[in-house]
């Protein structure tokens, strides 16, 4: 079972197997909601599915959380993911084409909902072409209604709430996945208030990755962690970002680093500003 990164050649090699693998593409742009499917559309792993960011993996109409990308129901978004085709015993792999930044969600949700064989195909796209993997264009497949069931959640969520209550104690931390400007405040192209959460340290999420896109090693990784929190307990670590989305490469770094899982805050800062009371700090 895979339940962090997959390479292309595990993945090549987890084919050829009787294993029950979804590929699940999660190709998105943030400025454009229509532009994932057609990305998807012009090129794709062969026989893999495209799962949207705003009408799969968020629910505006039945929100589970706040923020710019709200959480669908956990029951909701496992009926999603039967049409998609997951069963139960699935080794679900996630991809998309900007480092990971939309497929951590898938993979931060199917842990949230209790599945534990879900991956990341590390590279992406990239990757997997550059190794000759087959690939396809046009819509996705049809495929039989899976029979994926809710399990206790193994990922944790915290609320806007839940975040006040910890501001200030010297126990947490927050680590925020967006661009430096952006968590500075000096430009805010998607939330009506620049700046960040008092107290947050920031890390970009794009900070993971080594230039083809794949992740660092691990023991690089949990050296940048322990030069980023200086001293802080990493088991007090929450993360977080402009809207639960991006925080989540950072998350998955540190469980590849060995410092555990931590809780997401996914409504991050387009919910934490949005929020009459709430404090805000730039620089």
């Amino acid at each position: 079972m895979f339940t962090t990164l997959i390479s292309v050649p595990e993945l090549l090699q987890l084919q050829r197997t009787d294993t029950d693998v979804r590929v699940l593409d999660c190709s998105a742009d943030l400025m454009d909601p229509g532009a994932g499917r057609r990305l998807f559309e012009q090129l794709h792993i062969a026989g893999s599915l495209h799962a949207d960011l705003d009408t799969d993996l968020s629910d505006k109409s039945h929100p589970a959380s706040a923020g710019r990308h709200p959480l669908p129901s956990r029951e909701a978004f496992a009926a999603t993911l039967q049409r998609l085709g997951v069963n139960t015993r699935s080794q679900v792999v996630v991809l998309d084409r900007a480092g990971i930044m939309f497929s951590g969600r898938l993979w931060w949700m199917l842990k949230w909902c209790g599945h534990e064989a879900v991956a990341v195909l590390d590279g992406g796209l990239n990757a997997w072409q550059a190794a000759g993997g087959a690939v396809d264009s046009g819509p996705a497949p049809a495929v039989p209604a899976g029979d994926f069931q809710l399990r206790p959640a193994a990922a944790t969520a915290l609320t806007t709430a839940d975040v006040q209550a910890l501001l200030g104690r010297p126990d947490r931390t927050l680590v925020d996945a967006r661009a430096a400007a952006r968590f500075r405040g000096e430009t805010e192209p998607l939330d009506p208030v620049a700046g960040h959460i008092p107290g947050a340290l920031n890390r970009p999420f794009s900070d993971n990755l080594l230039p083809d896109g794949r992740f660092k090693p691990a023991e690089v990784l949990r050296a940048e962690f322990d030069r980023l929190l200086a001293g802080r307990d990493p088991a007090g670590v929450v993360h977080q970002c402009g809207s639960g989305v991006s925080a989540v490469p950072n998350l998955l770094a540190m469980e590849l680093a060995g410092l555990g899982r931590a809780p997401l805050y996914p409504g991050s800062w387009s919910a934490w500003c949005n929020t009459p009371g709430t404090a805000r700090a730039q620089g």
